[in-house]
């Protein structure tokens, strides 16, 4: 599922600092910070969505990340790369190179770790 930029950032915050409660959110929120009330209603779509769930603590809730940085980022380049290049990650390496984007030593590299995972 994807994220919109506001709850990608309030995502950031929580694989950055871990579980939290809203108030705590709005101490890494730059300036000019939207309100409490702003900032619940995205963890609500959040906790929806499936990336929070929350716990109770006395009279309110703590949120804990479900989903990894590292989940959500391999979920979002696979998407693109089903969507734009026919499911091949060849075709997404062949581009980054011929773009200049890669170079043969960062491609060499690349070979050889995928050698070394599969031994």
């Amino acid at each position: 599922m994807k994220l919109t930029i506001k709850e990608e950032e309030i995502m950031k915050i929580f694989w950055e600092h871990g579980e939290m409660f809203i108030r705590d959110i709005l101490k890494y929120i730059p300036e000019p910070k939207p309100n409490y009330n702003t900032v619940a209603t995205q963890v609500k779509f959040l906790e929806e969505k499936g990336f929070l769930t929350r716990r109770p603590v006395a009279n309110t809730f703590i949120y804990v990340p479900v989903i990894t940085e590292k989940e959500y980022s391999g979920d979002t380049i696979g998407n693109v790369v089903r969507q734009y290049y026919n499911n091949s990650y060849a075709s997404v390496v062949s581009q980054f190179v011929e773009e200049e984007k890669m170079d043969l030593d960062e491609l060499k590299a690349l070979i050889a770790e995928i050698e070394k995972r599969r031994k």
